[in-house]
């Protein structure tokens, strides 16, 4: 090689070294669509009648993250126990791992291409078997542990609010000590004043934001008439968490939205991903700028899930965060 052919080549490769960085950078940077995951309460009955099938189902479609419902083995036996009642009016049987031990479940999980940052589970037992919770949590890979909603008996007056906002900073502690996050998924109530407080702000305002984290339900957030894009906004770093759900109308609750009478009411304005009056693009983005992590698409108890999930696959992997 003469000297001039090999300063030149010496310069290409200097040269391509410099860009070597940002391109590795770039090639490996997680798809958008990694972002979307499921909420398994979409489709329980599927999962009671073929577990591992139906998360390859769900893997095959595109999403890769999934947020699983409780009660699980590590749940206490009053909300074990509460669960068969509820479970059997509902027309299905499982819930938690479906029988799976944590380690089985993390298998077929890698099996699939999947994984599970967050779980639904309830208050006593996030109080009672935190550790429990934990040692599952790290065999599967849960990094988020919150709660559906708050017991009736600790929303009944703004006294019952603060006795609430206690307990989360307390679970959320806890949870930070064994190395996960707590959260609260807000189901629609709160929002209108009680005693001239605005409880769900009352929440935000008194809990540690760095112990308590929020999910958002757009759907739920929806029908108690709250501007969603602003409170995401005016709370960067709190919510975390989405769940995505679009409604076929503008529809708000007829009430406070304390109730199942009013929250099943509204189950027929469920609609797929797009296929609804949400402004889901918008939201997603002003929820990813505001800090959230993790977008799981959720249509409760949908009689099609397989059609649900594509169709709502389909719109959600066309947005760029």
């Amino acid at each position: 090689m003469n000297r001039r052919k090999f300063i030149r080549n010496s310069g290409l490769a200097v040269a391509s070294t410099a860009f070597l960085p940002q391109f590795c950078q770039a090639f490996s940077k997680k798809s958008d669509k990694d972002k979307f995951g499921v909420a398994l309460f979409t489709l329980p009955k599927s999962l009671s009648e073929d577990f591992e099938g139906t998360l390859k189902m769900i893997s095959s479609i595109g999403y890769k993250e999934l947020e699983f419902f409780g009660p699980y083995s590590f749940s206490t036996q009053e909300a074990q126990d509460s669960w068969k009642q509820t479970a059997g009016f509902l027309g299905f049987s499982g819930s938690g791992y479906f029988g799976h031990s944590p380690k089985e479940l993390r298998e077929i999980l890698d099996r699939h291409g999947l994984s599970a940052p967050s779980i639904h589970i309830d208050l006593p037992s996030l109080q009672q078997n935190m550790s429990q919770i934990a040692e599952a949590a790290h065999i599967v890979g849960h990094k988020y542990v919150g709660i559906a909603m708050i017991p009736d008996d600790m929303r009944q007056s703004i006294d019952d609010y603060k006795r609430t906002v206690d307990i989360f900073n307390q679970v959320g502690e806890n949870a930070k000590k064994n190395g996960l996050t707590f959260f609260y998924h807000n189901h629609g109530y709160g929002h209108q004043a009680k005693e001239a407080v605005v409880p769900f702000q009352f929440i935000l305002e008194n809990t540690d934001p760095e112990l308590v984290k929020m999910q958002l339900d757009v759907f739920w957030f929806t029908a108690a008439g709250v501007d969603i894009k602003k409170i995401l906004e005016e709370n960067p770093g709190r919510f975390s968490l989405l769940h995505i759900k679009d409604m076929k109308e503008d529809k708000r609750f007829e009430g406070a939205g304390e109730n199942m009478q009013e929250w099943m009411g509204l189950f027929p304005f469920l609609a797929d991903a797009g296929a609804g009056v949400l402004d889901l693009e918008g939201i997603m983005a002003t929820a990813k700028k505001s800090g959230a992590k993790h977008f799981f698409l959720e249509k409760d108890l949908t009689p099609e899930p397989k059609m649900a999930l594509q169709n709502s696959y389909d719109f959600l992997s066309k947005i760029s965060l």
